[in-house]
C-alpha cells in the first residue's frame, strides 16, 4: 500500500479519527485536547480547528449519520457535541457535563442523528439527547427524543462493575450493545423507561470495540487478538458463537453462558446454568491474523444498510485486516 497523506496538526498521540462518507471529511481527536475536521482542498487535507474547551485528553470521535455533527468523548468526564458555524468558519462544541464520573471511553448515535450512547470507566453506559435548536429538526420518525433537551439523560445502565468500552447501535436502533472490562458483553432492547437487558459472559480476555453486521450478528474485539462472533436465535437470546478465525467448536456452548438481566444486571456474576471448565482448550493459541490487542473494528458495508459483509480492523500491532463474512456459511442465519 502507498501513503498518499498525511495530516499533521496535533502534537500528542491521536486517540480518535473518523471519516464521512458523503461529506468526505476527517474528524481527529487527540490527547492535546484539540480536534480537527479536515476537508480536501485539491491535492491537500486542510483542517479546521474545533473549539472544544476541554481540559483533559480527548479519546473518541464519531460523526453523527446526517454528518451534521460529531461527538468527542474525553478524559475531562464530558462529551462535547459539535457542529458548524458558518458565520465563523469553525467548528463550536456544546458540553454534556456533570453527567460521567470518569473518562468517557466510547460513543456511538443512534440512527435517528439526536441519541447519543456513551461508555465510561465508571463502569456505566448512558444514552443522551443532542438536540441542538437551528442544527437538528423537529423529526416525527425521531420520536420523544427531538423533544428532550440537550443533554437530557434518557437512561443509565448499571449493568457492569468495571470499565465499560466499545458501545454500538443495532442497524434499526432497537438494541443497544457494550462490552466491559470484566469479560462480558451486554445487550439492551427498548432504550428507555423498562429496558430489557442481556449479558454474555465468556472464558476469553476481555474485549474493546464490537460492531452490529446485522440485526442479529456482532462482532467483538479485544484482548484476544481475534474477532469473536455474538448471535440471537429466533427468542432474541444472545450467545457467543465462535472465533471468526476458527472453525465453530463443539464445546463452544459449554464455554459460554447467556442470561436475562431484569434489574440491570444485579445477579449478572451468576450464569443462567452451571459452567463447568471442561470444555475449555488452556493450549488454544491466542489471536490470529492479529498479533496484539485489536482496539477497533469499522463496518465497510453500504450507508444505509441493515447488515454488513464486510469490516476491517485495527490493532496495537499496527496492522489493518479487513474480513468478509460472504463464505461464512454457518453464519449465514444470523445475517
Amino acid at each position: 500500500m502507498e501513503r498518499v497523506h498525511v495530516l499533521q496538526k496535533h502534537d500528542q498521540i491521536v486517540s480518535g479519527i473518523d471519516w464521512s462518507p458523503r461529506s468526505n471529511r476527517i474528524v481527529t481527536a487527540s490527547h492535546d485536547r484539540n480536534s480537527y475536521v479536515w476537508n480536501q482542498e485539491g491535492p491537500e487535507w486542510v483542517p479546521t480547528l474545533v473549539i472544544l474547551r476541554l481540559n483533559r485528553a480527548a479519546l473518541c470521535v464519531q460523526w453523527s449519520p446526517r454528518e451534521n455533527k460529531f461527538a468527542v468523548g474525553s478524559g475531562a468526564k464530558t462529551v462535547c457535541i459539535c457542529y458548524y458555524e458558518q458565520d465563523n468558519n469553525w467548528w463550536v462544541s456544546k458540553l454534556i457535563r456533570k453527567r460521567h464520573d470518569s473518562s468517557v471511553t466510547s460513543v456511538a448515535w443512534h440512527p435517528n442523528n439526536i441519541l447519543l450512547a456513551t461508555t465510561s470507566t465508571d463502569g456505566k453506559c448512558r444514552v443522551f439527547s443532542t438536540f441542538i435548536k437551528g442544527v437538528d429538526t423537529r423529526d416525527s420518525k425521531a420520536g420523544s427524543s427531538s423533544d428532550s433537551k440537550f443533554g437530557e439523560q434518557i437512561i443509565q445502565l448499571d449493568l457492569s462493575f468495571s470499565w465499560a468500552f466499545g458501545v454500538k447501535w443495532s442497524p434499526s436502533g432497537n438494541t443497544l450493545a457494550y462490552v466491559g472490562h470484566n469479560s462480558m458483553i451486554y445487550f439492551v432492547d427498548d432504550v428507555g423507561p423498562s429496558p430489557l437487558a442481556q449479558n454474555v459472559a465468556f472464558r476469553d480476555l476481555p474485549l474493546r470495540d464490537v460492531l452490529f453486521v446485522s440485526e442479529k450478528m456482532v462482532i467483538g474485539v479485544g484482548f484476544d487478538c481475534n474477532p469473536m462472533v455474538f448471535g440471537a436465535d429466533e427468542r432474541g437470546i444472545w450467545s457467543f458463537v465462535r472465533f471468526l478465525g476458527e472453525r465453530k467448536s463443539s464445546f463452544s456452548g459449554s464455554k459460554y453462558g447467556s442470561q436475562f438481566s431484569e434489574a440491570f444486571g444485579k445477579f449478572y456474576g451468576q450464569s443462567k446454568t452451571g459452567v463447568s471448565n471442561d470444555g475449555i482448550d488452556p493450549s488454544r493459541s491466542r489471536g490470529g491474523v492479529h498479533e496484539n490487542c485489536i482496539n477497533c473494528v469499522v463496518s465497510l458495508g453500504e450507508e444505509g444498510s441493515s447488515r454488513t459483509l464486510r469490516f476491517s480492523t485495527s490493532g496495537l500491532d499496527g496492522r489493518v485486516v479487513i474480513w468478509a463474512l460472504e463464505n461464512q456459511e454457518d453464519l449465514s442465519e444470523y445475517l
